[in-house]
């Protein structure tokens, strides 16, 4: 099943097999079975933090519970355009909706898992995840990963930036990379200057 959500960079199509996610797309076109637009009341509780975890690689994640009550609101397929839309508005900085990350070889599975370890409004070098696997010498590799995720936004590759944090490579494109990056610094900040008050 495919459904296609709107948001800010896009509509975005997320793919679905039975109660999982397994992939979200940029740039869709062509039919689908769903559209959705516009948050469903009663949907999401409240406002959560953190990052995407518990992601094994290539198997189903029950990422961290947050903000969701439940499935039975409408399945996977609103929960999960409800939590890309409360990610968009900056309330939801933690996905909670099941992931199954199909396909890729060992190496780009184990790059998945780092990626979704890199908490919200934070960065990190592909250097960075090349060396957490053991090679700083395959940071074009952990590039090549990155590209092929299957489920970006969720599973965050575009926190990952070039030495220096040069803004290079993203398989939405470096705009909408640019936009993610620019809307999670400001609600990191917004909520950072919210505690200190």
């Amino acid at each position: 099943m495919h459904v296609v959500v709107d948001s800010p960079i896009d509509p975005l199509g997320i793919s679905l097999d039975g109660e999982t996610v397994i992939g979200v797309r940029f740039d869709v076109s062509g039919p689908t079975t769903g559209h959705v637009s516009g948050l469903a009341a009663g949907h999401l509780s409240g406002p959560t933090t953190g990052h995407v975890s518990g992601l094994a690689a290539g198997g189903v994640s029950s990422l961290a519970a947050g903000g969701v009550s439940s499935l039975a609101a409408g399945g996977v397929g609103v929960r999960a355009a409800d939590e890309l839309r409360a990610y968009f508005a900056g309330t939801l900085t933690e996905f909670t909706v099941p992931v199954e990350m199909r396909g890729g070889s060992e190496f780009e599975r184990s790059v998945w898992a780092e990626i979704a370890k890199i908490p919200y409004g934070e960065m990190i070098t592909y250097g960075e995840i090349a060396t957490a696997l053991g090679d700083l010498g395959l940071s074009r590799a952990v590039g090549t990963a990155c590209n092929h995720n299957p489920v970006p936004i969720i599973v965050p590759c575009h926190r990952v930036v070039g030495a220096g944090g040069k803004m290079v490579g993203f398989g939405g494109g470096l705009d909408r990379k640019r936009k993610l990056l620019e809307m999670e610094a400001r609600v990191a900040l917004e909520r950072s200057w919210a505690d200190l008050r």
